[in-house]
């Protein structure tokens, strides 16, 4: 069995937020998308200084990439937060995403494509967070329940070393945080994707309704 299975992350979080003592550290949050990072921010930005961003080069086509980058900064400008929530739109450049899956194009959706992108988006965060002197970084991907939230903090752990910044453990889907991303994406109107924004994706997306239609 693999141990990594039985870290409560969520528990992780709460413990570590009591520990603060008051203080509000600087949170560099890598977010996916607005209706995602709904809770997260709801939630975080009780604690933290939240910094938002915003590096998804995966996401395809680029007329998708900046409708989702507006309904983020929208969000942003709209949710209320006991602490102030800034935004930083990364570069876009999908070459990127294409060099980091290349040779597993084919591979169903979360599976080794999905690891790598994981770990693409991950890096930049933890990167930027490294040189720009946050205290923590992590990622909004969690809250899915089709993300692997293991191997999402697996891999924070190990960029936390590497760039010398901490990664904040995390699974926000628990405490009904999955269910509260949606009431909220609700309450202001969010675009919600029906694919996680690869073209891989997508046309999984599409092989599915299409499944469907035909039954």
């Amino acid at each position: 069995m693999n141990t990594e299975q039985k870290i409560n992350y969520s528990r992780k979080l709460d413990e570590l937020i009591a520990s603060l003592g008051g203080s509000t550290p600087r949170l560099l949050l890598h977010s996916c998308c607005a209706p995602c990072s709904s809770y997260c921010l709801e939630y975080l930005s009780q604690y933290f200084s939240v910094t938002v961003l915003y590096y998804n080069p995966n996401i395809s086509p680029e007329e998708e990439y900046q409708k989702r980058v507006s309904e983020q900064q929208r969000l942003i400008e709209s949710l209320p937060a006991k602490n102030k929530v800034t935004f930083v739109p990364d570069r876009y450049d999908p070459s990127e995403f294409y060099s980091a899956v290349k040779g597993y194009e084919n591979v169903p959706e979360g599976g080794e494509r999905c690891m790598r992108c994981y770990r693409l988006r991950l890096e930049r965060a933890a990167e930027y967070a490294g040189e720009n002197g946050f205290d923590y970084f992590c990622s909004t991907l969690s809250i899915s329940p089709m993300k692997n939230c293991a191997a999402l903090n697996r891999i924070g752990e190990e960029l936390s070393e590497i760039y010398s910044v901490k990664h904040l453990p995390n699974d926000f889907k628990k405490h009904g945080g999955y269910l509260r991303s949606i009431e909220l994406s609700r309450e202001y109107g969010l675009y919600r994707q029906n694919y996680c924004g690869c073209v891989f994706s997508k046309r999984e997306a599409e092989q599915r309704e299409q499944n469907r239609a035909e039954k």
